[in-house]
């Protein structure tokens, strides 16, 4: 019996290796965002400064491994075999949970889930043991819950949404105040000040507070407390100081050390704090594996009161933690893909948005406005205005085709975010207190972006959509977390080590399957023929730009119609769904590329404007393709999933007659684009009239049919339909030919003149 529970220790290793892989594949972009999305330093300097950040504080992390011991549930109250039962709940929910997010493309976070996780599994195993006692009642859950604790933790996660995003928002409201967007000018005066203050913040909060997580902090005790003003005060003086040496001397950017050292400080933060969302629960399973083998006690006997007591630190293991950690940020493809949706929500500029707006971020919106006249009433005119013009925005010169270089908002918010992220992180962490790191450095960004008036008439509604998406999602994890854990915990106290080993099976084929799926999707992203955005200001550029895209388009249309014409012919509902999830990406792709119109014109040189009218009638024919394509695809997939009758021989010979010469066609056209030998697209307008002729043909024929001898009205609906968007399909086509080829002959004009 010993044997079993040395597997399941050895399972819960490898699943907490697992675990810091996916964890910090996910969550990097929570300590990289700031310094990326203000672009202050190189992105390999933010790299190297956020590994020592990580390193650090996954040494100093022990004193947080006491929440995955007890700060949860009582461990006197459970024997041996149950906490390990708890433990192996948690550990595969947590896999499956991060597969299932990960899935949906949902945000998660690994603290709101392994805190539920060790509360839905002790509360399920209270529950058996409750169930099977003939002295207790529901009402005793209490005695096995660490209820304070719990409602302690839980409370901390929540508040600790709203106080960053109000924290946030006030803070870079008053930074905002002083020194405008037109910072380049007061900081050469208030740069010292706000250096050292926020440098001092930094320090303090991570290196002095975080060490009463750590076992050197009673080394220190006697140094530190009592002491907390004059250290605040000295360091305030000594960073100022410093600041000024730096900005005097050295003739160098204050914001730059101060994100930095932010980046450093807040990856520390991150590392000292999720770390214990990783590892917690298998080093408390260790020790817990090491009490019961030394104490001869048989497993359903031993009471866990050893995980109330303090422990001895394992270095080794938390270096190894570390170090896989480290490894993980430079190597991890995810980690290297930073998401983007945290910047694009806090961006300064405009920009496509991401989320959809919805009524409750509508509501959001007009509330704000109407609380924001009114305070505007309140204020004096003259005082209004002082702060409008602080708010006032530069106008950044960049040469045509640059904008993209713009970075998502400047060094002041960037100092600002990583500086109250880290204190508040650091704060709790000091009081032993798990939160979600990915919400805290998510909501202080939101906060900022509110405060430093980001979110403008034109994108509020999708900004806070994006914000209520991002804590909708939270909530998920919570719920889904506390009924995953306890269901598992459930089973395998049902099915005993059968049980773990297939639910081990399931967590290791899902996990293989997310990550076939992600490569899949990777592979998705750098495909060959994803259309792409123009980037140029010239026609010439434009001509070249969307060549490759109608291109690339025909290629796509042409297997999707193959795909849906053969499903439809072959009754093959799996390729003709198929064929509609292809169309519909590449209808997604389009539309990405019509809503970039706006900032495509922005950036024309006014000699080339006449390149607008262009590209906006290659989106639009683009267009009329797929939406063709997609209606093909779609009457096909619903004619077959309704069951209904089969085509006749002669449709179904005519449709692929029709379907053939419009592939080869279009590889011809293809051909043509590919070459740039546009000069050949007037000699395929003809063979185009041909096939558009054919199909007129067959629409005639099939109308003498339905007078005399059919007798399927689906059928005949169906037909006319694929056969008329066909059409539609060739007249798009023909028009990119025309429009190309007027083009061509106009640039041969102005060539010849």
């Amino acid at each position: 019996m010993e044997n079993i529970y040395l597997i399941m220790i050895i399972a819960l290793v490898i699943l907490a290796a697992a675990d810091l892989v996916v964890g910090v594949s996910n969550d990097a972009v929570n300590f990289l965002n700031s310094a990326i999305g203000s672009k202050a330093i190189p992105f390999r300097t933010i790299m190297i400064v956020a590994s020592l950040g990580i390193f650090v504080g996954a040494v100093f992390s022990s004193g947080m491994m006491e929440v995955a011991r007890k700060g949860i549930f009582v461990p006197g109250e459970f024997y041996f075999n149950e906490i390990m039962i708890i433990f192996m709940a948690v550990m595969i929910t947590d896999i499956l949970l991060l597969d299932f997010f990960n899935t949906l493309g949902m945000p998660t976070s690994t603290t709101v889930s392994i805190v539920f996780e060790l509360l839905g599994a002790a509360v399920a195993m209270a529950l058996i043991k409750i169930g099977a006692s003939d002295t207790q009642s529901f009402a005793d859950l209490t005695t096995y819950i660490n209820t304070e604790k719990a409602m302690q933790i839980i409370s901390g996660i929540l508040l600790s949404v709203v106080i960053a995003f109000s924290v946030g928002a006030l803070v870079q409201y008053v930074s905002r105040l002083i020194f405008s967007f037109h910072y380049e000018k007061k900081i050469k005066y208030l740069g010292a000040l706000f250096g050292g203050g926020a440098l001092t913040a930094i320090t303090y909060f991570i290196f002095m507070k975080g060490l009463k997580g750590t076992p050197y902090y009673k080394d220190l005790k006697g140094l530190l407390e009592g002491n907390e003003i004059m250290i605040i005060a000295v360091s305030f003086v000594v960073w100022t100081l410093l600041s000024q040496i730096y900005m005097g001397v050295l003739k160098k950017n204050i914001f730059i050390p101060i994100i930095a050292i932010g980046t450093f400080g807040l990856a520390l933060a991150f590392s000292g704090n999720d770390l214990v969302n990783f590892i917690g629960v298998p080093m408390a399973a260790w020790h817990s594996y090491e009490a019961w083998t030394t104490s001869g006690v048989d497993a359903s006997a031993f009471s866990m009161e050893v995980l109330d007591k303090k422990v001895p630190t394992e270095p080794l293991l938390l270096f190894i933690a570390g170090g896989i950690m480290v490894l993980t940020l430079w190597f991890s493809k995810k980690a290297r893909t930073v998401a983007d949706t945290e910047i694009g929500l806090s961006r300064q500029g405009d920009g496509a948005e991401k989320f959809q707006p919805n009524a409750l971020s509508r509501a959001v919106v007009r509330f704000t406005i109407m609380i924001s006249k009114y305070t505007a009433t309140v204020l004096p005119a003259s005082v209004n205005e002082r702060i409008n013009r602080q708010f006032e925005k530069p106008v950044v010169a960049l040469s045509k085709g640059k904008t993209h270089e713009l970075p998502a908002f400047d060094q002041v918010r960037a100092s600002v975010n990583l500086m109250v992220a880290g204190v508040l992180i650091s704060i709790a962490t000091s009081m032993k207190l798990p939160l979600s790191t990915t919400y805290v450095t998510f909501m202080v960004a939101m906060g900022t972006s509110l405060a430093d008036r980001a979110w403008g008439s034109e994108s509020a509604v999708y900004r806070v959509a994006g914000v209520l998406n991002v804590i909708g999602g939270w909530f998920g994890t919570a719920i889904i977390a506390f009924i995953a854990a306890g269901t598992m915990a459930l089973l395998i106290n049902l099915g005993g080590p059968t049980a773990i080993a297939i639910l081990l099976f399931l967590a290791i084929l899902l996990l293989a399957r997310n990550y076939i799926r992600h490569n899949k999707k990777a592979n998705e992203l750098k495909a060959e023929d994803r259309l792409e955005k123009s980037e140029s200001n010239s026609i010439q550029g434009v001509i070249e730009e969307s060549a490759d895209n109608i291109s690339k388009s025909l290629k796509r249309v042409s297997k999707i119609n193959e795909a849906s014409i053969n499903g439809l012919i072959n009754e093959d509902l799996k390729s003709l769904k198929k064929a509609k999830s292809t169309v519909a990406k590449l209808e997604a792709e389009i539309d990405d590329i019509q809503n970039n119109i706006f900032y495509f014109i922005k950036n024309l040189d006014e000699s080339y404007v006449g390149a607008s009218k262009l590209y906006i009638d290659v989106i639009g024919d683009l267009q009329d393709m797929a939406q063709s394509s997609s209606f093909i695809a779609k009457a096909s997939h619903k004619h077959i999933n309704n069951n209904h009758k089969a085509l006749k021989k002669n449709q179904a010979d005519e449709l692929k007659e029709i379907n053939e010469k419009l592939n080869s066609l279009f590889s011809k056209v293809r051909g043509i684009f590919d070459s740039r030998s546009f000069d050949q697209l007037g000699s395929l307008l003809d063979e185009k009239q041909l096939l558009l002729d054919k199909v007129r043909e067959y629409i005639q024929i099939q109308v003498e049919r339905t007078r005399t001898t059919e007798s399927s009205p689906k059928n005949t609906t169906l037909y006319f339909s694929l056969l008329l968007e066909t059409k539609d399909l060739i007249k798009a086509s023909m028009s990119l030919l025309e429009v190309y080829s007027q083009e061509e002959s106009q640039q041969d004009t102005v060539s010849d003149k």
